[in-house]
């Protein structure tokens, strides 16, 4: 009896489905076609040529059915989902969402053009990033966050990215031997500085003092850019991508514990801030911000296992990720609606979650070192190799008076100046610090405090401006504090002409931070 009412449950819900379909109407099923079908021969190409499998006329045939049902059951369970966020009708939701699965016909150009125009792995990312866009274009014209996002994410990037590429065709680089990333101009600006080790570890691995940066984000690098055949270009679009991400976790972090007014100025003043430039570049800022924001955001809503999958990334992705862990227990700890600091352990599955999830945020930098251990025997050698650039632990207060020193002993003025702005900023990250203890929550001053602690403990000031960029609980404050006209107009007429500055110097090999 119970079988056959499971059997007439899933009819009605087959049926269901099908009625569904055949309301978003020929043209929408008819796109969720070809790009199924265009899916099931990208799986058909890969079985053919990585595992050297399925070249016969059946094999093709069931990669096609495959690609169709496969296709079919994302576009229907996306839409429902879509149409939840979206407070529209389902039939709606997917109508507009068939536009996305269309735009995958495109990778079959990949197996008839010549190679130097597009290859079928180049086609089949350019294929899922207009993929990827579609969604969240019709994203954006159905939920105001994600317009909000997409409008602050376009026009703030587009202008830096034309500042960059004006300053390094019109302005003269840096005097000195300099190393391009590209042999293309336009895309060599963005690989400065650190960009080139992170570039170096994607192509040929860990080396020498390479091993100071964290494998995260040139293991993305070394995958997005196989399979697009440029490593550069990887980087770039891993942290665009991030760094827009990071914009819509941060705008629902801070909306949640605000409201959307504040929540569209902190990514306003994240988005414009003088060293925002790194948020484009080949750069871990942008992967790092997205991923601690990230996890915040499934700490504050108590979803403690995605809280440590993000906090254990951003372990991977930079030491400082480890400090996730103390805003975690802060808020295991803190006191809920059950008002008991035990409801968070309240069961088994609850408790193996929290302590599961902590554990992860641990694991994250507790895997590079054991890596490391292996390479070389030093698990801490990622922290000794900052020797290289006159960095050591020592009390914060040596960073302070070495960088004062510099200032006022030097007779170079750059560095003059250098020290001067990593002086002008570390003032402001502590003095944030300081106002915000009586604004935020306990997690969210703990991490920030600590945030700033642990760089003035390097001996150095060298890159301030930089980690700033990633303290969103500053931002977090200063967008209550644009409540006020003035302090609004401040930000903007301070953060504005710097930006711009900071993003010629550093396209011209010119140290920023």
């Amino acid at each position: 009896m119970s079988a056959q009412a499971t059997f007439d449950e899933r009819r009605e819900r087959f049926s269901t489905v099908i009625a569904t379909f055949g309301e978003c109407g020929p043209l929408a099923i008819g796109l969720v076609a070809l790009g199924g079908l265009a899916l099931g021969l990208l799986f058909w190409y890969g079985a053919v040529t990585r595992l050297h499998v399925g070249a016969g006329e059946l094999a093709f045939l069931a990669s096609l059915v495959l690609g169709l049902a496969v296709t079919a059951a994302a576009w229907y369970g996306y839409g429902h989902y879509f149409a939840r966020r979206a407070g529209t009708d389902v039939v709606n939701a997917l109508q507009w969402d068939a536009i996305s699965w269309g735009l995958l016909a495109t990778y079959p150009l990949g197996l008839v053009l010549p190679v130097w125009i597009g290859s079928p792995s180049r086609m089949a990312f350019v294929a899922l990033a207009l993929w990827s866009l579609a969604k969240m274009l019709i994203a954006a014209r159905f939920v105001p966050t994600v317009r909000d996002v997409l409008v602050t994410f376009v026009v703030t990037r587009l202008p830096i990215i034309v500042i960059a590429e004006l300053a390094s065709v019109i302005i003269a680089q840096r005097p000195g031997q300099h190393i391009a990333a590209s042999s293309n101009p336009l895309l060599a600006v963005w690989g400065r500085w650190d960009a080139v080790h992170y570039l170096d570890i994607a192509r040929r691995g860990y080396y020498g003092t390479d091993m100071a940066f964290f494998p995260l984000y040139p293991l993305l690098i070394r995958i997005v850019g196989g399979l697009i055949g440029n490593y550069l270009v990887g980087g770039l679009i891993i942290s665009n991508v991030a760094f827009l991400f990071g914009l819509l976790f941060f705008y629902k972090l801070v909306e949640h514990q605000y409201n959307r007014v504040v929540a569209h100025r902190a990514i306003f003043y994240v988005s414009i801030f003088p060293t925002a430039i790194f948020f484009s570049a080949v750069y871990t800022e942008a992967l790092f911000f997205a991923l601690t924001v990230a996890s915040f955001y499934y700490i504050r809503e108590h979803k403690w296992l995605a809280a440590g999958i993000f906090g254990a990334l951003a372990a991977l992705t930079r030491v400082e990720g480890i400090l996730l862990f103390v805003p975690y227990v802060i808020e295991a700890l803190t006191p809920t609606a059950a008002g008991s600091w035990r409801h968070p352990f309240a069961g088994r599955a609850r408790s193996i979650r929290v302590v599961a999830g902590g554990g992860l945020i641990l694991l994250g930098l507790v895997a590079y070192m054991t890596t490391l251990w292996v390479l070389n025997g030093d698990p801490l050698y990622f922290s000794h190799v900052q020797a290289h650039w006159n960095r050591h632990l020592a009390p914060p207060w040596v960073s302070l008076w070495h960088s004062i020193a510099l200032m006022f002993t030097s007779h170079i003025p750059q560095t003059v100046a250098g020290q001067a702005i990593e002086l002008a900023f570390t003032a402001l990250m502590i003095a944030v610090t300081i106002a915000g203890f009586q604004r935020l929550r306990p997690s969210f001053s703990a991490y920030m405090a600590l945030s700033v602690l642990v760089p003035l403990c390097t001996s150095s000031l060298m890159s301030m401006p930089r980690f700033a960029l990633v303290l969103f609980p500053m931002f977090a404050i200063l967008a209550l504090w644009g409540q006020r006209p003035w302090v609004h107009t401040a930000i903007v007429a301070f953060s504005l002409p710097l930006l711009g500055l900071f993003t010629v110097l550093f396209a011209n090999w010119y140290w920023v931070a």
